[in-house]
């Protein structure tokens, strides 16, 4: 398919990559920054736009990966750009928050391909083994939609807009939240100069258990029996970092009362 990007951040970078590879014709990529229009467009072979006014009005799916609030306002731009275009051609954005209908009054065939993976521009992966979650405007548009995410990933599953929202939400505590716990630990750790790759192994194997064991059955640490005694000496150690603090103890509780 003739495919044009509209985005080149991470997600746009690991799908533009994944549809290349597929044999799809990426023909074009839009940012507003020029740059970053060029720097993916390089890498796919294909020309770059940092207007909408610039894209190919013939193309048979434009993909939005972009920020979620700047999905409907570009899609409205690009549908007054292609005008009577765009009946036939499929408008797809990949917000794991953002509903399909966000499309809607800019296209008559839209939907949904949702990546749930976190995607680093400077990091490869193997996008095929990334589940895709889709959705679309009619059974038929679907279909379409399916057939583009079946290309580049073996795993795709149809799940309408409010289902995804909520897996969204698991999403970010067991990805993006759990990151963030890293980079306080990684903190932590040089402030004593101590390496951060010493808690490596202890990190992999976390992520490792849950593979065999539920998280709950996967847990440790003082905070499961509630050992008041080894909390409130961290406690002690996080005295100048009060929102540190608050948030050790407001995680202790929570692991506390999910394991009574």
């Amino acid at each position: 398919m003739k495919i044009i990007l509209i985005g080149a951040g991470n997600v746009a970078t690991h799908i533009g990559l994944a549809l290349k590879g597929a044999g799809h014709n990426v023909a074009q990529v839009y940012s507003r920054t020029p740059e970053h229009a060029i720097e993916l467009a390089t890498q796919l072979g294909s020309s770059h736009a940092s207007s909408i006014e610039q894209l190919d009005i013939n193309a048979d799916a434009y993909i939005f990966a972009v920020k979620d609030d700047a999905i409907s306002t570009l899609a409205d731009q690009l549908a007054g750009h292609i005008g009577e275009c765009r009946k036939k051609a499929l408008f797809i954005h990949t917000s794991g928050s953002t509903t399909i209908n966000c499309l809607q009054s800019a296209a008559t065939r839209y939907g949904v391909i949702y990546p749930l993976q976190t995607l680093s521009k400077n990091r490869k992966i193997n996008f095929r083994e990334v589940p895709l979650f889709i959705e679309g405007s009619d059974r038929q548009t679907e279909v379409s939609i399916a057939a583009i995410a079946r290309s580049i990933a073996d795993r795709v599953v149809p799940m309408d807009s409010d289902n995804r929202r909520k897996m969204h939400l698991a999403a970010v505590w067991a990805c993006n939240f759990v990151n963030h716990c890293y980079d306080i630990a990684a903190s932590l750790m040089d402030e004593n100069n101590l390496p951060f790759d010493m808690l490596l192994p202890l990190i992999d194997e976390t992520a490792r258990k849950v593979h065999q064991l539920s998280p709950r059955q996967a847990q440790t640490g003082p905070a499961v029996r509630y050992d008041k005694k080894i909390i409130d000496c961290h406690l002690k150690l996080l005295n100048e970092k009060p929102q540190l603090a608050e948030i050790y103890q407001l995680m202790s509780e929570s692991i506390h009362l999910k394991n009574k």
